[in-house]
């Protein structure tokens, strides 16, 4: 599989997820001042079990640990079994 290319789109208040263009997968989040709510995560039926969630989860809470401004709140069962599965993580959550 090619690289995986994940985006912050604010405008969509969601990380995207990008295999040769195409979008594979998405993180949806709301934000609060201090605050981020991952809510759903999905990828595309084409590209699953074939790591497009695992990096968009870590390209997702790597883009919040560089911003610093927020801690995390993961209501999306994937992002929170991610986390669960990654300790190094933890430090983010509110």
């Amino acid at each position: 599989m090619s690289d995986v290319q994940v985006t912050n789109n604010e405008a969509e208040q969601r990380y995207e997820a990008r295999v040769d263009g195409e979008l594979a997968g998405s993180a949806y989040y709301d934000t609060a001042d201090d605050l981020i709510v991952f809510t759903h995560t999905e990828v595309d039926d084409a590209f699953e079990g074939q790591g497009v969630g695992s990096a968009l989860a870590r390209a997702a809470l790597d883009d919040v640990r560089a911003d610093g401004r927020r801690r995390v709140i993961p209501r999306c069962p994937f992002i929170k079994g991610w986390i669960d599965r990654h300790p190094e993580y933890r430090d983010l959550l509110d």
